[in-house]
């Protein structure tokens, strides 16, 4: 009987992956309201603990070694990852954002990310003593904050609802930018690592990077997503698509746009970004499937999914002294990890401040420096600069090389950045319950909430009346951002209370709160 069973049975490392990320998945859905809402935690540092605790270092129960994965696979999921949730980013945005917003948008991608990157440069060059050149290409892989990680933190729970729209748009625009800009960073520091000439460097990265990958990028983004749109209008007006097709028409041109940029040499983060703004520019599309939460159900499936993985994947041992690294020590990337996560951005966004139209206090500058995160993106780029060391060319070998000229940057990539995306993950990640708990107890004990960290006011020190983004067009492409509508009559009536005295009936337990009002007003369209 024993061995007749062992036969039917099949416990392989792939069956085991079905059946662990389906049971996280459900057991997340099952309580996704209480996560998010209650304990303050996003999925991405739940699945990556799940992946490191079910990983080949620990149960060992998912080894994706045994499935001859290669690092191209590890590059190609990545790469569709990533470029989905930009391009659900693009989609997202209030109609024509950027028309209205691209100063500070632009603060963050210019003179904030050259910051980040010379400056992380700076301390893995301290404190690695890695070449310059080295430094340069580590910190490019980490210069970008991830869409998957933003999204988690200011969309859909609790907290998001406490920071003034205009800084969850502002950074929402960041990260679906910036994994495309972060391209040339990473050419500059691969064309300096090749030794070659000034002046040849900044020939190469200028034609090559700046115009063929971005601007030529993104402008066929924009024209592929307006195309699509206009499309999509007619198939919808003559009745010629249904709707389960409709809905499917977001996530293959999603996957056009990332077929169209890696299969023309261009940066498919841009030209996927770029076609979610120009498909959604006018809120059409956006107002149609607003009811449907297409990108939440592609959050927990496939973003989740990919922190599962990353968490199997993590190089434990390439954190110790090896042959080609002997710099890397577990002391020192903490250290490392540290000085980023303190210094990469909150300066620099404090100091610039005053030029970025959209932060209206420090504490706000405080808060936009700090959540700045980094995740599947820097998995990308750290699979792309292997390739070009290994290569030449932006497909990695399947494994890194025994013997090559470049073997030491190589093998230094891939642990610096799995190390700081690990501690990027987990610190931004519960950072909402860190803030969370602090604004309690911070309180005076007849302000706090009943339950524990469940305020639902605006965190303080921040602008929230007149300056949350209530005059920006929403999502939906309405004009207005506030309330529910009130039938067709088009009149709109925004109540605001003040809470004016709090207490609890210690009878029957009962919570009492005594209301004021505030303002009565109504809008006319």
């Amino acid at each position: 009987m024993g061995s007749w069973l062992s036969k039917q049975l099949e416990p392989t490392s792939a069956h085991f992956t079905y059946l662990i990320l389906s049971v996280f998945l459900l057991c997340y859905s099952f309580f996704s309201d209480f996560i998010r809402n209650r304990l303050h935690l996003s999925e991405p540092p739940l699945a990556l603990l799940v992946g490191i605790i079910f990983g080949p270092n620990v149960l060992g129960v998912v080894n994706p070694e045994s499935w001859h994965w290669r690092d191209t696979v590890t590059q190609e999921a990545a790469r569709v990852i990533v470029s989905l949730q930009v391009f659900s980013v693009g989609l997202e945005l209030p109609k024509a954002y950027f028309s209205r917003h691209w100063r500070s948008v632009g603060m963050f991608l210019v003179p904030i990310m050259t910051f980040s990157w010379l400056v992380t440069a700076g301390f893995i060059y301290a404190v690695l003593k890695t070449e310059w050149s080295t430094a340069l290409i580590i910190s490019a892989c980490l210069a970008p904050t991830d869409p998957v990680l933003a999204a988690a933190v200011l969309q859909g729970s609790r907290f998001s609802a406490r920071v003034p729209r205009r800084l969850r748009h502002m950074l929402s625009a960041e990260s679906g930018c910036n994994d495309g800009t972060s391209f040339p960073f990473l050419y500059a520091g691969l064309l300096i690592y090749q030794g070659t000439s000034t002046g040849e460097v900044v020939k190469q990265w200028f034609l090559s990077t700046i115009l063929w990958q971005c601007t030529l990028g993104l402008l066929v983004g924009l024209v592929l997503g307006h195309y699509a749109n206009r499309a999509l209008r007619v198939a919808v007006r003559h009745n010629w698509i249904d709707p389960a097709a409709f809905l499917a028409f977001y996530i293959l041109l999603a996957l056009l746009a990332v077929g169209i940029g890696s299969t023309l040499g261009l940066d498919d983060f841009l030209v996927a970004f770029g076609a979610g703004t120009g498909f959604a520019w006018d809120g059409w599309f956006a107002n149609k499937t607003k009811a449907t939460h297409l990108p939440n159900i592609l959050d927990l499936l496939l973003n989740s999914s990919m922190f599962v993985y990353f968490g199997t994947v993590i190089p434990w041992k390439s954190f110790v002294p090896r042959e080609f690294t002997p710099m890397i020590t577990p002391g020192k990337l903490v250290g490392l990890l540290v000085l980023i996560l303190l210094f990469r951005r909150i300066p620099i966004v404090l100091l610039l401040k005053p030029f970025i139209p959209d932060i209206r206090t420090y504490r706000e500058a405080l808060f936009c420096g700090h959540f700045g995160p980094m995740g599947i993106g820097g998995l990308f780029l750290a699979m792309e600069s292997r390739a070009q060391l290994e290569t030449g060319e932006s497909i990695p070998l399947p494994r890194p090389p025994k013997h090559h000229p470049n073997k030491e940057t190589i093998e230094t990539v891939w642990p610096v950045v799995s190390f700081i995306l690990l501690g990027s993950t987990f610190v931004h990640g519960c950072s909402v319950a860190a803030i969370s708990l602090g604004g309690h107890f911070m309180r005076n004990k007849e302000e706090r909430a009943p339950l524990l960290a469940a305020e639902d006011d605006g965190l303080d020190g921040m602008v929230h009346e007149g300056g949350g983004g209530e005059s920006e067009p929403s999502v939906s492409g309405d004009e207005d951002c506030g309330g529910d509508r009130l039938g067709s009559t088009g009149f709109e009536v925004k109540i605001k209370f003040m809470i004016t005295d709090y207490a609890r009936d210690h009878d029957t337990g009962n919570s009492m709160v005594r209301l004021t009002w505030d303002k009565l007003y109504v809008e006319v369209d």
